[in-house]
C-alpha cells in the first residue's frame, strides 16, 4: 500500500496539466505529509481545502453511472482534479477574464448547435438534456476551457524556432545512416547445447515452476434430446434445467442426478486451469471458459450446473491433484531450455555490455568478435527514421539515437532478436525554406519549445504551491 502512494505521489505533478496538451512534464516528488486529519478534505493547495464530496461530484461528471470505477482510476481522477484546481488558480492569479459576450461567441460557435451554419437554440437545449447538464454548468465549463487556452497561449504562445532548430528537427528524421550489424543469434546457434544432465539439474532445482494443480472431474453435457427426448430448447427442458439446479443446491450427488434422469455418457477427464491434460494437449470438445470456471468452485462445490456460451453441463470435481511434470512432457522440456537459452544469452550479453559500458569496446574490437566467432558483419543503409525495410520499427528509432562510431547491443525485451550494432556514416540533411515540408518541421520545432517552456513551468508549479492529499479520505473515497 505504501508503495503504491509513494508511486502515485511521486507522479502526480507530472499530470498537472491535464487535458490541455501532451507534454512531457518533469517527474518529481510531492511527499505525502497530509496522512490524517479531517476525513472530509480529501486534498489541500496552499491553505484552501478541498472536500471529498465536491471530488466525488468531480468523478461522477466523468464516470458513467453504471461503469465500476477501479481503483487506479480514482487517483487518475485525482490527478485531473488536482491539475484543475492549479490551473484555476494560476488564471485568477494572472486575472484572466472572459466577458460573458465572448463567452456567448464561443458557445454559438460550437459545431454542435449549429443548423444550416446557424446557431440552433433547439440543438442547444437538446445537447444539454441529453447530457444530463444545466446551461450555467456547461457554460463554465466553456470558459474554463478557454482561460486554459488563454493561460497556455501565455506560457507558450508567440515563440518562434530559429531555423537551426527547424534544420535540426528535419535532420532528426530525415538524415542517412550506414551502420555495420552482427546477428548475435548466429553466434547463438553455435554455441548454445545443453547436456541431459544439465536439462535435469535445471528441473530438480525449479521443480515448483513445473508443479501444477490438476483436477479429475466428471462432466455430463445437457441437451433437450438427452434430457426431454426433443430437438427444441423449450420451456419443458429449461424447467428441468431448474429442477436439476435446485438438486444440486440441495446437496444431490452427479450418480443421483445421472440416475434420476437416466442420462449417459458422461466423461471422466484430468485437466489443468487451461483445460489441457497431462501431456499439455488441448482437452477436445470442451468450451472454452469452462476449466477456468471448474477452477473457480470453492471446495464445498463439489457438483455444479453451468451455463456457457447457450450450453449446460453438471460437473462433480472428483479429486484434486498436484503433478510436477517431467522432463519428457515436450512443453516442460521447450520452457527448461528457454530458461537456459536465456539465462546463457543474459550472461554472454553481460560481457559485452560491461566492455561497452566502459568504454573497451572499439571498431577493431566489432571486427575482430566477427572473425573469432565466425559470423558475417552485414551492412545496412537507411534512407531516414522511418526506412523499415530490414529491421523494424523500435530497432531503427534507437539506433537513431546514437552517434556515429558508437558499437552497442540491439535487442527485445525476450532477448528473441540480438544484434550487435556498430554506426559507421551519418549523413546530415538540412531543409529549403522553399519546400513544402518546411512549415511541418517548423511546427514540429515550435511544439518541441513549448514542451520544453511547459515543463519549466510545471517546476514552478512545484514551488508556488504546496499540496497535501489527505490519503485517509481517499481511501474512503476508494471504497
Amino acid at each position: 500500500m505504501l508503495t503504491s502512494l509513494r508511486k502515485f505521489s511521486s507522479s502526480i505533478y507530472a499530470k498537472i496539466l491535464l487535458g490541455i496538451v501532451v507534454v512531457p512534464f518533469v517527474f518529481w516528488g510531492m511527499g505525502s505529509s497530509f496522512t490524517g486529519g479531517n476525513k472530509n478534505v480529501v486534498v489541500t493547495i496552499n491553505k484552501e481545502k478541498f472536500s471529498a464530496e465536491e471530488f466525488i461530484n468531480f468523478i461522477k461528471r466523468y464516470i458513467p453511472p453504471n461503469k465500476k470505477t477501479e481503483v487506479e482510476e480514482v487517483e487518475q481522477l485525482l490527478s485531473i482534479y488536482i491539475g484543475q484546481k492549479l490551473i484555476d488558480k494560476e488564471v485568477e492569479a494572472l486575472n484572466i477574464r472572459i466577458s460573458d459576450k465572448s463567452l456567448a461567441k464561443l458557445v454559438r460557435n460550437q459545431k454542435n448547435f449549429k443548423r444550416e451554419n446557424n446557431f440552433s437554440r433547439i440543438e442547444y437545449e437538446k445537447f444539454l438534456i441529453e447530457n444530463n447538464i444545466s446551461a450555467a454548468a456547461f457554460e463554465a465549463d466553456i470558459s474554463r476551457q478557454e482561460k486554459k487556452k488563454q493561460l497556455l497561449d501565455l506560457i507558450g504562445g508567440g515563440i518562434l524556432p530559429s531555423d537551426f532548430m527547424i534544420n535540426s528537427s528535419y535532420d532528426r528524421v530525415n538524415q542517412k545512416r550506414d551502420i555495420q550489424i552482427i546477428n548475435l543469434n548466429n553466434i547463438f546457434k553455435k554455441k548454445i547445447t545443453f547436456s541431459e544432465e544439465k536439462i535435469k539439474t535445471f528441473h530438480e532445482e525449479n521443480k515448483n515452476r513445473f508443479t501444477e494443480i490438476f483436477k479429475s472431474i466428471k462432466l455430463f453435457e445437457l441437451t433437450p434430446q438427452n434430457l426431454i427426448d426433443s430437438v427444441e430448447y423449450n420451456d419443458i427442458f429449461f424447467e428441468k434445467i431448474d429442477e436439476i439446479d435446485d438438486l444440486i443446491i440441495n446437496g444431490k450427488d452427479f450418480n443421483y442426478i445421472k440416475k434420476n434422469y437416466n442420462l449417459d455418457n458422461s466423461r471422466e477427464v484430468t485437466l489443468n486451469m487451461n483445460g489441457e491434460d497431462l501431456d499439455s494437449n488441448i482437452i477436445k470438445n470442451l468450451p472454452n471458459g469452462l476449466s477456468k470456471t471448474i477452477f473457480g468452485l470453492s471446495d464445498s462445490e463439489s457438483s455444479s450446473l453451468f451455463e456457457i456460451k447457450n450450453k449446460f453441463f453438471i460437473v462433480e470435481v472428483l479429486e484434486d491433484k498436484k503433478i510436477t511434470k517431467n522432463i519428457n512432457n515436450s512443453n516442460t522440456r521447450k520452457q527448461i531450455l528457454f530458461e537456459l537459452e536465456k539465462k546463457y544469452k543474459i550472461e554472454f550479453l553481460t560481457k559485452i555490455y560491461k566492455k561497452i559500458n566502459e568504454n573497451n569496446f572499439k571498431k577493431t574490437d566489432f571486427d575482430e568478435f566477427a572473425e573469432k566467432n565466425k559470423v558475417e558483419i552485414q551492412k545496412i543503409n537507411f534512407l531516414n527514421l522511418n526506412d523499415e525495410k530490414v529491421l523494424e520499427k523500435d530497432f531503427v528509432y534507437k539506433i537513431y539515437t546514437k552517434p556515429k562510431n558508437k558499437v552497442f547491443i540491439l535487442n527485445d525485451a525476450t532477448l528473441v532478436k540480438n544484434y550487435l550494432v556498430y554506426i559507421d556514416k551519418i549523413e546530415n540533411v538540412s531543409i529549403d525554406k522553399n519546400s513544402d515540408n518546411y512549415k511541418k518541421y517548423q511546427k514540429i520545432s515550435k511544439i518541441y519549445l513549448e514542451n520544453r517552456l511547459y515543463s519549466t513551468y510545471d517546476v514552478y508549479l512545484k514551488n508556488k504551491y504546496k499540496i497535501n492529499i489527505n490519503y485517509k479520505a481517499l481511501d474512503i473515497v476508494k471504497k
